[in-house]
This record gives structure tokens, sequence and C-alpha cells, in this order.
């Protein structure tokens, strides 16, 4: 499965973040458009350790509808002093293509691992 987390991975906590997406993110076969949602838009308050976990979608029906690979995000949040910080992150969800996962047979209710 393809998640995406949203985490305040410091010590303290960050105000006023944004998330921003190079294109829109896609998930759930297409039907949810992920980096349209509330949660990557603007966050006021963020307490270090907090996490937001998404479903994306399946690592094999990602790949099977042939979207982009590549995904460029750009955070962007402040400190309780008002210091501002903007993270650029670059990922190549190809990473993942070759991972085994699980797939469930129709009908058969039982699990093989692939790959």
């Amino acid at each position: 499965m393809l998640f995406i987390s949203l985490k305040n991975i410091g010590e303290r906590s960050a105000y006023g973040v944004t998330t921003k997406f190079d294109k829109p993110l896609l998930g759930l076969g297409g039907s949810k458009c992920i980096s349209d949602m509330q949660l990557f838009r603007q966050i006021e308050f963020l307490p270090p350790a907090k996490e937001f976990l998404q479903l994306v979608d399946p690592v094999a029906a990602w790949f099977k509808q042939r979207r982009s690979a590549k995904i460029n995000i750009t955070i962007a949040y402040q400190d309780r002093d008002g210091h501002r910080f903007r993270e650029r992150i670059a990922h190549d969800l190809r990473i993942y293509r070759d991972l085994g996962y699980l797939r469930t047979h129709s009908g058969s209710g039982e699990n093989d691992a692939t790959k």
C-alpha cells in the first residue's frame, strides 16, 4: 500500500503548515485528489510527533494506472517565534515497484505473496 504521511518530526510545534504539490496527487484509483485535501492546504498547529497518514493506493494499482512516479512537494511552516522554514522533497515512487506486496485473489479469500 502507498501512503502519504504528514508528520512533525521536530521537537517543537509547527504553525501555519502548508504542503504544495508540483502536480495533483490522485489516489484511491484516481477518484480522490489527495493533494487537494484540507490536511495539505493548511494546518494551523502541528505539535511534535503528530502524524497524519492518508492511503494513496495499493502499489500495483498505482503503477497499473501509469501515473507519474516523480512527485515534488514543498512544505512551509513557522515556529513559535515566527521564523519561517521551507523544505522541498523530491520523491520517486519507482523505488516501490520492486518491493513485494500482498495480492488477494477474488473469491479465494487467501493472500499470496508476490514478487
